[in-house]
């Protein structure tokens, strides 16, 4: 129906914009107190589950964005603004982002993996993506390492959780493990006595756990023993060293020889 009167076009229009901004003020109300209320009753959730501070951290943030997003979908469809395409617009830019940061994502969910399995904690002693150290850092994109020589390794989370990953400090006890070879001429039994007084002599081995002195192998040029025994976990190097440094004067003391490979060269006189 034309308008005859520019003042009713107006009149007219004023109520549409005072109708839209009012529709506009409504919607950002409710959503806002919507908002509010699912973020509370999300807190209240996260704060009874036991969980890592940076995985609740990225949960909530991620639950935030999602209801903004929801919020601003409905105030477009109040508004008659199409939405269809806008939410295909969205899809395509958000795959378009991805595969840019591909590498970026893949670290962000393998910290949150690392964050949420927990194969090791800060403090602990690791092998991770061929790197040794004490564990200094656990992010969400990076995990730092701090090697025996105080040199500061950053492993990619997404390296991490591709490899094998040794915990040496998961365990309160640790297995110390020698081996050493002495001569064929020296009997099995005396040489197994000596080993055995070794280890007696340690006081920091835990003798409630088994202890082994056995021989090992027979190799070509002596016989090879092994020695096992448990320690604490914070005592193995001091252990291992103890043991493997008594062994040689025990040897000594006891005329053992501790052999090294060698070969026997026969020299055949010339026939007349």
């Amino acid at each position: 129906m034309p308008w005859n009167n520019p003042m009713d076009l107006l009149g007219k229009l004023a109520d549409f914009a005072v109708e839209k901004v009012l529709i506009i003020i409504a919607v950002v109300v409710v959503s806002l107190i919507v908002i509010k209320i699912v973020m509370k009753l999300v807190d209240r959730m996260l704060g009874r589950i036991p969980m890592d501070d940076t995985i609740k951290g990225l949960i909530r943030t991620s639950i935030k964005v999602l209801l903004l997003a929801v919020a601003a979908i409905v105030l477009m469809s109040c508004l008659e603004i199409p939405v269809t395409s806008f939410v295909a617009l969205l899809s395509v830019a958000g795959l378009a982002l991805s595969l840019s940061i591909q590498n970026f994502l893949s670290n962000v969910f393998a910290g949150l993996q690392l964050l949420a399995s927990k194969p090791f904690k800060v403090g602990d002693y690791v092998d991770a993506g061929n790197c040794s150290g004490t564990v200094y850092e656990i992010g969400l994109f990076y995990t730092k390492l701090t090697s025996v020589d105080n040199k500061l390794i950053q492993l990619p989370n997404s390296t991490i959780v591709g490899s094998n990953v040794v915990n040496y400090s998961s365990q309160s006890h640790r297995r110390v493990e020698i081996r050493v070879t002495a001569s064929y001429d020296a009997p099995t039994e005396k040489v197994k006595g000596v080993l055995s007084r070794v280890v007696e002599e340690n006081s920091m081995i835990d003798r409630e756990k088994p202890i082994m002195v056995r021989v090992s192998a027979y190799q070509d040029s002596a016989i090879e023993y092994i020695i096992r025994v448990w320690c604490a976990n914070d005592d193995y190097w001091t252990v291992y060293y103890d043991l493997l440094e008594a062994i040689k004067p025990a040897f000594d003391a006891n005329h053992i020889e501790m052999t090294y490979p060698h070969l026997n060269v026969h020299m055949m006189g010339k026939e007349s």
